[in-house]
């Protein structure tokens, strides 16, 4: 069972938090006071610290960094009833799992309470669970819909079967062939990946099969194509559906005869690879259009595999955002440890049209752009939301008659939405009767997003 620790001066609210974690099934130590809590911690072993902010004596920011000091590991919460964006900052600068103001939601701490354990224990556990624990041979994601792709790559693997891989762009189908390679017997093997669309057509078939000298004007000797570099290995073909019928014909012969003739040359040259291929796009539509050939579709397709876009398997956004959280802290040389709980919130409701190679763009931007060792929401761009938003807002009459055209595009994106933002945080208030719950549901945001917004903005609205 887990023990929590609680730490307030407020009588009312230390017996709140004790009746209410002792329903959810936690053992709760409570006291009034920093210092003796200090001494708790020094004689028990918690796996949790609820601290207020403001207290007599020590306040809780002290508290916090002297817990960090006796064990670094347990996550403290801090609540306060005097919210601001400056403290928020510091709690999280000297490692608070959160910030709650007062009065909270019960569902919104216990969530956050439940989190932070969850962290904590798993962080405390060996590393190496399980092969499929975190990620499976460089793939991030544990949910159910990767894993299945996962038992797939170790059966497909070892045979020599041919593998096109389905997926949206940015969904990672080239991590899924260079997996499929590793655990093939030819794993010590060249791998090579090409990208059909990335190489001009009038080069693309001397890449693939490689020429002979004088074979045409700058052939000033003869070259290796792609597939004899890979020869024993994997080749891996993305975005195969942009090949020409040529060079589908040539690759089809390849595939069929295990040969292949350098341009301009006659010698045949006998190769032996695994094709891996890759499309974002419907090979069966464009086999119907006339675009593809339907037998070398079928000579690729021997074991088809589909990626699911990230809005798919939400449940791996949080193991994504961490581990481009440490890639791009190293990257960078900054100490951004976490995403706040509800900076998350965006995340797990957003979509994700360029699905992982999107979130990696996002995490990386709000790295750079976060002075603290949390990133908030507001440093989180989703770029697309933004860029809609602006195309249907700009040209209205309520928002035309803040700024000109011209004066728009002077401001820039980031102040014209931050000008929007908060002009749509006064109306809902004001369509409201300055009821913030009632407004939070306007804006489809969360109560404590929107308070946060309007001490970010400085509206004066009464709860």
């Amino acid at each position: 069972m887990p023990h929590i620790l609680v730490v307030d001066d407020e009588l009312s609210m230390r017996d709140f938090l004790k009746i209410l974690l002792e329903k959810e099934g936690f053992e709760v130590t409570v006291t009034n006071d920093a210092a003796n809590a200090i001494e708790l911690l020094e004689k028990d072993n918690f796996d949790l610290v609820i601290s207020d902010v403001r207290m007599p004596g020590m306040g809780g920011l002290t508290l916090l960094e002297k817990i960090k000091g006796i064990d670094s590991g347990i996550p403290v919460i801090m609540i306060t009833a005097y919210a601001s964006p400056e403290n928020a900052v510091q709690a999280m600068k000297e490692g608070a799992f959160d910030y709650i103001t007062k009065p909270f939601k019960v569902e919104e701490i216990i969530g956050i309470i439940k989190s932070a354990i969850t962290t904590s224990t798993t962080s405390s556990l060996p590393s190496k669970i399980s092969p499929l624990a975190d990620s499976f041979s460089g793939i991030i994601g544990n949910s159910p819909e990767m894993l299945k792709i996962y038992d797939l790559i170790t059966r497909i693997a070892p045979t020599p079967a041919n593998v096109l891989i389905y997926g949206e762009s940015g969904t990672g189908k080239e991590l899924v062939a260079q997996a499929i390679h590793s655990y093939s017997n030819s794993s010590e093997k060249p791998f090579v990946p090409i990208t059909c669309s990335a190489i001009p057509e009038s080069l693309l078939e001397s890449e693939l099969f490689g020429h002979v000298k004088g074979s045409f004007t700058g052939a000033i000797s003869n070259k290796v194509g792609l597939f004899e570099a890979a020869n024993d290995g994997s080749v891996f073909l993305d975005e195969i559906g942009e090949l020409t019928p040529l060079i589908q014909t040539k690759l089809l012969r390849v595939l069929q005869e295990r040969e292949l003739k350098r341009v301009g040359g006659t010698e045949t040259i006998k190769v032996n690879v695994r094709i891996i291929a890759a499309t974002n796009r419907n090979l069966e539509e464009e086999i119907l259009a006339g675009r593809f050939r339907e037998d070398l579709f079928y000579r690729l397709a021997v074991v088809p595999i589909r990626v699911p876009a990230l809005r798919e398997r939400k449940g791996d956004v949080p193991l994504l955002v961490n581990h481009f959280l440490k890639k791009y802290s190293t990257i960078l040389g900054k100490d951004v440890q976490q995403v706040s709980s509800y900076a998350m919130k965006v995340l797990m409701e957003y979509d994700f049209p360029g699905n992982v190679r999107e979130l990696e763009n996002i995490i990386e931007r709000g790295v750079a752009l976060e002075s603290s060792n949390i990133i908030l929401p507001e440093s989180l761009t989703l770029s697309m939301h933004k860029k809609e938003l602006v195309n249907q807002t700009m040209y209205s009459p309520t928002f035309q008659a803040v700024e000109s055209e011209e004066e728009l595009y002077d401001l820039g994106l980031e102040e014209v939405m931050a000008r929007l933002e908060k002009k749509m945080i006064e109306h809902s208030l004001a369509k409201s009767e300055n009821s913030k719950m009632r407004a939070a549901e306007l804006l489809k945001i969360s109560f404590r997003s929107l308070r946060y917004k309007v001490q970010k903005y400085g509206i004066g609205a009464s709860k």
